[in-house]
């Protein structure tokens, strides 16, 4: 039996035995409730007849009230029937539904979805269903994307060092210092790509062991551009602050926040052309802070904006890479500032109008 048919019969039989049970409580207080009621409704009538005529007017009675009350239960018992069988597939059709479509997305098809026919709790259980089965088709969507481009990240380097390796072994290319260097090269993109990758999911998925602590902002931003001072003089770009009260406090892990702080700078820098400034900012809102990263670059536009947080997205892909770029540090930055209960944004006026990159987090 499926559970369709499960669900309907045991609806079908507690309605039976409601009814089973109202019939009998009906029969016994009609069987104790009626007798008495006639004599009281009869009265003195009653005491003009003989004791064989008064016998014989109550057995008329109770046979009449006994037949009446067979005729309705009998009557009141197929209503019960049909109205229960009504009612019990009304409500296990939604459910059979249900167990339907969370067949067919266990097998793998993410896009099934049940109609919401109601306001009420199977309506909102059918909204809960296509809710679970909204992210679950996202997540999926999100796995594919990630396989696909993990495999074109590593398409490229691996190839170069095919190439090379057949080159050398068919002596096409001399082993030289440049060869290895080239070689070492792409192994280290490729040994940056996977630390990225389990950095990104650790990070996403809460695994990332964090020691949030109450951290000075000044302190923080002093120190972050102590760590890319030299990037940004070989590229000839100028570090500016704009801090607020210097002593504010975030709450935050300081390695981690120091890992979005640089990855904010470094990519402003590589961006940036040379001779501006990049200015990093600091400014409370109620009980949060916000660091930020402006730069003087290319700028984003509004589809750019909403993607530019997305694993592997590349605004200039030929440039990104040939600027060392993994595609996935902003994915880490985020994931990374949500695991400590912030937020990272992204904002542009437009192309050729700069970036503002910033990290909300808690105060301190």
């Amino acid at each position: 039996m499926s559970p369709r048919h499960r669900i309907r019969t045991r609806l079908l039989l507690s309605n039976l035995v409601v009814v089973v049970v109202g019939s009998a409580t009906l029969f016994l207080t009609v069987g104790f409730v009626a007798p008495g009621a006639f004599d009281a409704a009869m009265g003195h009538a009653m005491d003009g007849m003989d004791d064989m005529m008064g016998a014989l007017v109550r057995a008329a009675f109770q046979d009449a009230v006994r037949t009446a009350l067979v005729v309705a239960v009998v009557a009141a018992a197929a209503t019960a029937i049909a109205v229960s069988v009504a009612l019990s597939t009304r409500l296990s059709r939604p459910i059979s539904r249900l167990a339907d479509a969370s067949r067919r997305i266990a097998s793998g098809r993410y896009a099934e979805r049940v109609p919401v026919t109601s306001d009420d709790e199977l309506g909102e259980l059918a909204e809960s269903f296509n809710t679970m089965a909204d992210s679950l088709e996202a997540t999926e969507r999100r796995r594919l994307q990630l396989v696909g481009d993990v495999a074109h990240e590593l398409r490229t380097p691996l190839a170069t060092i095919e190439g090379y390796l057949e080159g050398l072994d068919d002596g096409i290319i001399q082993p030289n210092e440049a060869t290895w260097t080239l070689l070492r090269g792409e192994t280290a993109r490729l040994s940056r790509l996977v630390n990225d990758l389990q950095e990104l999911w650790r990070a996403e998925a809460r695994q990332l062991p964090l020691a949030p602590r109450t951290l000075v902002v000044g302190a923080e931003i002093d120190a972050a551009i102590g760590r890319i001072s030299t990037q940004a003089q070989e590229h000839g770009i100028e570090i500016r602050t704009d801090i607020g009260p210097r002593r504010q406090t975030v709450r935050a892990d300081p390695e981690r926040l120091g890992q979005i702080l640089d990855n904010f700078l470094s990519n402003a820098i590589r961006y940036s052309p040379r001779g501006t400034a990049v200015i990093l900012a600091a400014s409370g809102e109620r009980d949060l802070v916000a660091i930020s990263v402006t730069d003087q670059g290319p700028g984003l536009t509004a589809e750019q904006l909403e993607r530019v947080f997305e694993r592997f997205y590349r605004v200039d892909p030929s440039r990104s890479r040939s600027l060392g770029g993994s595609g996935i540090g902003l994915a880490i930055a985020r994931a990374l500032a949500e695991a400590m209960g912030g937020r990272a944004e992204a904002l542009s006026e437009g192309p050729g109008l700069g970036t503002t990159f910033r990290v909300v987090l808690p105060t301190g």
